[in-house]
């Protein structure tokens, strides 16, 4: 089942996507509401409404290596960082390259929506948490996250994380083919089962820390081939089972 968030008369709706159409539901996984419009691409959103986006840093041991951050181990623990529900962008939409930044990277990469509050979940228990799995452009402004103290600048600025298109419910997330192109040119091509710490191992970690809440979003880390965006490029990434997260640069 195709979940999708999209703008309806003026107003944000969530519905199940069955063709050309949309049937209305009363929140992200709600009961019908009735009423059945068309399909527009459109008018798609943000396939989610969180409190917070979580996000795995190098999670992926080629982008560790090209990131020049290889110490011969690999990590013992998920490195966590943080967006704002401020950072999300609707599928298709227009991000424009910041002007305080000389070095604009992309990161395509697997994300999940989450779907009833989670709390100290177990592996046998935390998929069930999940509401459905979208695509995620982790975007950063590379030169801010080597300065600051902390990512809030290089990762967490206003439209940082286009998500969508849209949530896919029926999805085996252990074994995917991740892959970003710009400007139709393939730059990320991997896999999920390369992942360092898998879904499951990462939501038993995050909430043994902090509670996910209905909505809240985890961005589960990107491979290798990160580089630079300029105006007019256009970003595409691309989750097997999912479909394609479009994402077009604008001038800053």
């Amino acid at each position: 089942m195709q979940l999708v968030r999209i703008s309806h008369e003026g107003q944000a709706h969530w519905g199940e996507l069955d063709g050309a159409q949309v049937h209305l539901t009363r929140g992200m996984r709600g009961e019908p509401l009735g009423t059945t419009v068309p399909f527009n691409p459109a008018a798609l959103l943000a396939p989610a409404e969180p409190t917070k986006i979580v996000c795995v840093g190098r999670n992926y041991l080629d982008h560790i290596r090209e990131l020049g951050n290889d110490t011969g181990d690999l990590p013992r623990e998920p490195g966590i960082f943080l967006k704002g529900p401020n950072a999300l962008a609707e599928p298709g939409g227009t991000v424009d390259r910041p002007d305080w930044t000389q070095n604009f990277h992309f990161e395509g990469e697997l994300a999940l929506v989450i779907g009833q509050r989670a709390r100290h979940l177990t592996p046998d228990t935390a998929l069930a948490h999940v509401a459905g799995y979208t695509c995620g452009l982790d975007l950063t402004a590379r030169d801010l996250q080597k300065t600051d103290l902390q990512w809030f600048r290089a990762k967490a600025a206003d439209r940082f994380c286009p998500l969508g298109p849209w949530l896919e419910t029926d999805l085996d997330p252990t074994d995917l083919r991740v892959q970003t192109r710009v400007n139709g040119a393939v730059r990320q091509d991997s896999r999920t089962s390369h992942l360092i710490f898998p879904v499951v191992d990462i939501l038993v970690y995050v909430t043994r820390f902090v509670t996910l809440e209905p909505g809240d979003v985890v961005l589960t880390g990107t491979p290798e081939g990160v580089g630079a965006l300029n105006a007019g490029d256009v970003v595409e990434v691309e989750v097997e089972g999912i479909g394609v997260l479009r994402t077009p640069i604008g001038v800053g």
